[in-house]
Order: structure tokens, then C-alpha cells, then sequence
């Protein structure tokens, strides 16, 4: 395994956690809690420098789409849910039920959720585009304020107007 590396990014929505080895990254969390940063500062490796200017400039309304290897653990069918919620465009959403469906069975929904929850790489994986059948709001790892917020942000910089969920 990796030598694995951690920094932090001051976001809009909080504290960003990062984590990533040389070559891929493999963890953007929420981080609530407040982090004291002690000990020797080791070296970091420039992957972690790209994913959070990267993340900067998706906060700043000049990047839509992340260009970073990323790598996390999990069954077949997490890693098609993942590889799925990839494939939603920028300031889009789609359902639950939507999302079982792009995996082959609309019986799935719970699954889907379950694995939606179980992404470990928040915004550059955008499990926060995935919504309720009835167009609300709901699960959110970060919190739905958190969900709403980044939506409200896309909406904006997609097409100048904010959604109201």
C-alpha cells in the first residue's frame, strides 16, 4: 500500500480533509471537528497541492469537472455506482431511482443509496447531485445544508440562477 498524506482546505461548506498518496487520491471529507495541526510537516506530494487548487477554482465557479486519479475501495457494484454519479453533469441531478436504473436495476434503489453513502471522495465524486424521486433534498453525507448549498453553487455558475429546494 501507499504512503498516504493529509492536508486541509478551508472551503465555503468548511474543512475539507484530503487525503491522497503520490499518485491518486482517496479521501475529501467533511471535517467538523476542529484539527490542530502539530508536528513536523512532511513533504506533500503535488497531487494534494493540484486536488486542492482544483477544488479552489471549483469554489471560485472557473472549474466544473476534476481532473485528479482518485482511487477508494469497494464492491463491483459501489465502484458502478461511482463510476455513474462521475458521468453526472456539472450542475445536474438525477434520482435514486435514476441512478439504480443507469446500473441495470430500478429495484436497487436502497443499494444505490447505501453505496451513494459509502463514497469516501465528496464533490470530485458527486454523490451531492443524487436526489430524491420527488425533487427534494434528501441524505447527505455532509449534511443536506451542505448538499443544497453546493447545488445552489453549480446552478449558479452553470446558469446564473440559483435553485430553490
Amino acid at each position: 500500500m501507499n504512503e498516504t498524506y493529509t492536508t486541509y482546505y478551508q472551503s465555503p461548506v468548511g474543512l475539507l480533509k484530503i487525503i491522497g498518496a503520490e499518485n491518486y487520491i482517496c479521501e475529501v471529507s467533511f471535517h467538523d471537528k476542529t484539527t490542530k495541526v502539530t508536528g513536523k510537516k512532511k513533504h506533500l506530494p503535488s497531487l494534494l497541492i493540484q486536488c486542492v487548487e482544483q477544488l479552489i477554482q471549483y469554489f471560485n465557479g472557473e472549474r466544473r469537472q476534476f481532473e485528479l486519479p482518485i482511487h477508494q475501495p469497494g464492491t463491483v457494484f459501489q465502484q458502478q455506482v461511482w463510476s455513474e454519479l462521475l458521468a453526472i453533469p456539472f450542475a445536474k441531478t438525477i434520482s435514486y431511482l435514476e441512478l439504480a436504473r443507469r446500473t441495470g436495476d430500478t429495484k436497487a434503489t436502497r443499494a444505490v443509496a447505501n453505496a451513494n453513502g459509502k463514497n469516501n471522495i465528496a464533490i470530485i465524486v458527486p454523490c451531492h447531485r443524487v436526489i430524491g424521486s420527488n425533487r427534494e433534498l434528501v441524505g447527505y453525507g455532509g449534511g443536506l445544508w451542505r448538499k443544497k448549498w453546493l447545488l445552489e453553487h453549480e446552478a449558479k455558475v452553470a446558469y446564473g440562477v440559483q435553485t430553490l429546494f
